[in-house]
């Protein structure tokens, strides 16, 4: 791939018509200084050492070395932008559990949210790993492919509740079969599956399953949640329902630490039983860590490969031969002149300026490139420790980019790798600055693609889901095969669904308060003054509303179109005797 570094000197090269009318200008201003002198015709036979011919070689050489010396500048940069580093880490796939027993209260505050806590502090505790994310209850699907963004895992963690899955029940086998076919293929990585459930396994055999993946190389742990005493399944907080069964039964589910063990033990793994501490979570962060660690593929910026040397080079010599050559046919070089006899050490001097100039451009471009190596190689050493030590070296990849920036504000290379650095650090505002700069500065699709994807994160930080839609929505234009990207679409879609739904209801019972209200204020002569304009502030708020729900009509059916997909792609609903 080719691009220019500088592609604002180019327009140094409408000088060119100019120079070409000084050059003609020049020669036209010396034939009238000899013909002072007399007829030019005679005048060369009483100079035979002077050669006009020679004033148009020096001039095309100097000016041939300027279009040289403006490429140069511009610095012609080929190769790739991103360069794919190696690094230590695992290839952890969840399972987690959303069959209707993970609603059981036995654990405050429930199975599920204290399996949304656990992996919520689990995301927060992996370093240079990659995680994926696999619901399951009587059947298992991907929710999240395997990524090292832990921001848009967690966010993932919001939407996660029994409805995801139609066929309910708890089929551990199909999820684990799911978890190893959603690895890498690729990947030399460690691989390793973490099972979160309550164990109550109704519909395959997962310790058989969990004995074909540890052949595979695959660890597979589980973590237990809830109590082996039991405890009935809440249908309604209201009325206080519980689920029954089929003869009408109030439902008792039980953590089967058994089964759990039994998984845990043919798979090569651990298992351990969540409680209201973090020793569940300490185990599986040790275990993890003791796992022997494979190389996975990671992106950095990187620099071009720059070219500008062979056109510098190419500037340089085509000065040197002008330099050499005379207008004179003189084999000694008194006075070293240029352009005119009386013109002394002309060439020199340029040759010098130009060299001084080039020299300058130079060294300000390898101070640039040394401040983004440096900080490469401080932002690679973080990713290899996140301690408090690790965090400081973060602090000084900023300061070195920034440097960078200083030599070269224009650096897209510095710019985006100081918007990774913000990003890291939390300072959010500051990295969406940079990445819109990034945006601005570049053309290349994937660079863009990436800064709209990190915009999209920081809106979702803040719950601006708007914008994180259309950051979302960019980067797909510019990459549309980015899986991540895509599923970050959808839950900002849902989660900004849910929102507006919270509003409305506000709204509307915000409004039947002021009917409340203005009611008995009816009969009061001077609240009637106040009146007239309500209505047309309702007639406002009903076109809002209109074209709210239009829009949330357009944007269900792309949610309702991604559901049908999925859906075709599950196997028909079997009739199964326990729907927990």
């Amino acid at each position: 791939m080719f691009r220019f570094a500088n592609p604002y000197c180019l327009y140094l090269f409408l000088l060119l018509p100019l120079l070409l009318l000084l050059g003609v200008w020049v020669s036209w201003r010396k034939k009238k200084d000899f013909e002072k002198y007399g007829e030019f015709s005679l005048l060369k036979f009483l100079m035979p050492d002077y050669s006009a011919h020679r004033f148009f070689i020096k001039y095309g050489l100097v000016l041939l070395s300027f279009c040289f010396l403006i490429l140069a500048l511009s610095r012609p940069q080929f190769g790739s932008k991103l360069e794919t580093q190696k690094r230590e880490g695992v290839e952890l796939m969840i399972c987690l559990d959303v069959s209707n027993s993970m609603l059981c209260e036995d654990i405050a505050p429930s199975r599920m949210d204290k399996a949304k806590q656990i992996l919520s502090r689990l995301f927060d505790a992996l370093n240079n790993d990659k995680t994926g994310l696999v619901v399951f209850a009587g059947e298992a699907f991907t929710q999240l492919p395997i990524t090292s963004d832990f921001i848009s895992a967690k966010m993932f963690l919001n939407t996660i509740n029994p409805g995801l899955v139609s066929q309910q029940g708890t089929a551990i086998g199909q999820a684990l079969n799911q978890a190893i076919r959603s690895f890498t293929p690729e990947e030399k990585a460690t691989k390793a599956i973490l099972v979160i459930t309550d164990g109550e396994n109704h519909e395959d055999d997962a310790v058989q399953i969990a004995q074909e993946a540890k052949a595979k190389g695959i660890s597979v742990s589980v973590i237990g949640v809830g109590n082996p005493k039991g405890s009935p399944i809440p249908m309604s907080e209201k009325d206080n329902t519980y689920r029954k069964d089929k003869e009408g039964n109030v439902v008792i589910t039980k953590l089967n630490e058994s089964m759990c063990q039994e998984i845990a033990q043919a798979g090569g793994g651990i298992y351990v039983r969540a409680d209201n501490g973090s020793s569940a979570l300490k185990a599986i962060t040790k275990h993890i860590s003791q796992l022997s660690k494979g190389d996975i593929e990671s992106k950095v910026y990187s620099e071009y490969n720059e070219q500008y040397q062979v056109f510098l080079l190419i500037a340089i010599l085509l000065l040197l031969i002008e330099f050499f050559v005379m207008e004179k046919k003189n084999s000694l070089f008194k006075n070293f002149k240029l352009f005119a006899p009386h013109t002394k050490g002309g060439g020199l001097g340029l040759l010098i300026g130009v060299l001084f100039f080039t020299s300058f451009s130079l060294q300000a471009q390898k101070a640039e490139r040394s401040h983004i190596r440096k900080g490469n190689n401080l932002y690679n050493s973080f990713l290899k420790d996140t301690t408090q030590d690790g965090k400081e070296k973060l602090e000084k990849t900023e300061i070195e980019y920034r440097k960078a920036l200083e030599v070269n504000q224009c650096s897209v290379q510095a710019n985006f790798n100081l918007a990774n650095t913000l990003y890291k650090q939390g300072k959010y505002d500051q990295a969406k600055k940079q990445y819109e700069r990034v945006i601005t500065d570049t053309k290349d699709k994937e660079i863009r693609a990436n800064s709209f994807h990190n915009i999209g994160n920081i809106a979702m930080q803040s719950q601006q889901y708007d914008n994180a839609i259309s950051a979302y929505r960019e980067a797909l234009r510019n990459n549309p095969k980015d899986n991540e990207t895509r599923y970050n679409l959808a839950l900002a879609q849902k989660l900004r669904n849910q929102q507006q739904n919270q509003s409305q209801n506000q709204q509307q019972q915000q409004q039947e308060e002021e009917k409340k209200e203005e009611q008995p204020q009816e009969q009061q002569p001077q609240n009637n003054q106040q009146q007239p304009p309500k209505p047309q502030e309702n007639e406002e708020q009903m076109s809002k509303e209109n074209a709210q729900q239009i829009l949330d009509a357009f944007l269900q059916d792309e949610k309702d179109t991604q559901e049908k997909v999925r859906k075709l792609q599950m196997p028909p609903k079997r009739n199964v005797d326990k729907d927990w």
